[in-house]
């Protein structure tokens, strides 16, 4: 069976518009939820939702290929590229690699994509590595590009690439189809369906000798930040790694032919699944700026300290919820006064409590689903 570069209309993929309509529709109405509840937090708290956002994808992205990072430095370093205050860590190339990628999308999201800033964004990636011939450049290897799994001496292969003596004027193509499909091209195409596609297209292309995965989704976020004429932060890489193995069954099931409604239904699905993550996220810090509002004032410094580092560990929280020994490590105190700060705080409302004894378990009280009531 040929591969979908390999039929004679390619590029020209077949899929129903109608079908999409009611996810473009329901992305469109997410997308002004989200943007208005931002209004509702803190200049400070959009600073550390959008270095968190930024960091977690980096982290999930390369996470999908296979690399792990540290979250931490990821953190460090993208707090560095906004000008905003840092440990000074340590930072590896391949962490100070994928920030500087993800900080330059989220700046440069409207700029109109070029080879320039492909290259640029590969070369970020690569940072360090010695392992490639092509580095910031399209691949020129003679040997066939193949996606494969399995022994060496009897390997599977899941998709083969056009050879690289066709990349650059595929390239070429793709750069000019994808320009011409945004709002103020001449082939103007729905958010969704234009991301959708960009990303199957890109990724069928293979352009790069490493890095087209985390590349292809960069791609799909600036076309999506492009539609809403501003970044977007949504959680895509977050929502792909979540269910890894339906997104490569998905790009595979949609590699051998041109109509790909079943890989645009699967991708506007996705999205809307990061959406409700980011705005999961969003709520979280509503409900933080609510809790202070209500609780600072009657707090002590302990208990100060250990909200805040409760607070810290976002909407997946501290599993299981605080105990009591978690408290006294945190603020450093003795189990007696552990115990009277801890009753203070249930008996405020600041915390709910689970459990008895050494069973006993503490949470925030904040509306949100994360939480355990």
């Amino acid at each position: 069976m040929p591969w979908n570069w390999e039929h004679k209309n390619w590029p020209n993929f077949i899929y129903e518009t109608e079908t999409l309509a009611n996810y473009e529709k329901e992305f469109l109405h997410k997308a002004g939820i989200l943007h208005g509840s931002l209004k509702h937090i803190s200049a400070e708290d959009q600073d550390t939702l959008k270095v968190d956002l930024i960091s977690d994808e980096a982290y999930k992205t390369s996470e999908i290929e296979g690399e792990l990072l540290n979250r931490d430095s990821l953190q460090s370093s993208i707090r560095k590229y906004f000008g905003l205050k840092t440990d000074n860590r340590r930072v590896s190339p391949a962490e100070q690699g994928i920030s500087e990628m993800m900080v330059d999308l989220y700046k440069n999201y409207h700029i109109p994509l070029d080879r320039t800033q492909l290259c640029a964004w590969h070369e970020m990636l690569t940072n360090g590595r010695r392992d490639l011939l092509d580095i910031g450049r399209y691949r020129t290897h003679e040997d066939p590009m193949q996606v494969v799994s399995g022994a060496l001496h009897n390997p599977k292969v899941h998709y083969e690439a056009p050879p690289s003596s066709r990349v650059k004027t595929e390239m070429e193509r793709f750069i000019k189809w994808f320009n011409q499909s945004g709002e103020a091209g001449k082939n103007h195409l729905e958010p969704l369906t234009r991301a959708g596609v960009a990303h199957l297209y890109f990724e069928s292309i293979h352009p790069f000798e490493d890095g087209n995965g985390r590349i292809g989704r960069a791609i799909s976020e600036k076309a999506l930040s492009q539609s809403l004429n501003r970044p977007t932060l949504i959680a895509i890489s977050h929502a792909i790694e979540s269910q890894k193995k339906d997104y490569y069954a998905a790009l595979q099931r949609n590699s051998t032919g041109l109509e790909i409604n079943n890989w645009l239904e699967y991708f506007c699905a996705l999205v809307l699944r990061a959406q409700d993550h980011t705005q999961s996220r969003i709520d979280f810090l509503i409900e933080k700026g609510k809790f202070y509002q209500r609780f600072d004032d009657v707090l002590n410094e302990r208990q100060k300290k250990a909200i805040e580092r409760i607070f810290r560990e976002g909407i997946s929280g501290f599993k299981g919820g605080l105990s009591a020994e978690n408290y006294i490590t945190i603020t450093r105190t003795t189990a007696s006064t552990a115990t009277r700060d801890l009753q203070k705080l249930v008996e405020l409302g600041a915390f709910t409590r689970t459990g008895e004894r050494k069973g006993t378990r503490y949470y925030l009280n904040i509306n949100h689903p994360s939480v355990k009531k």
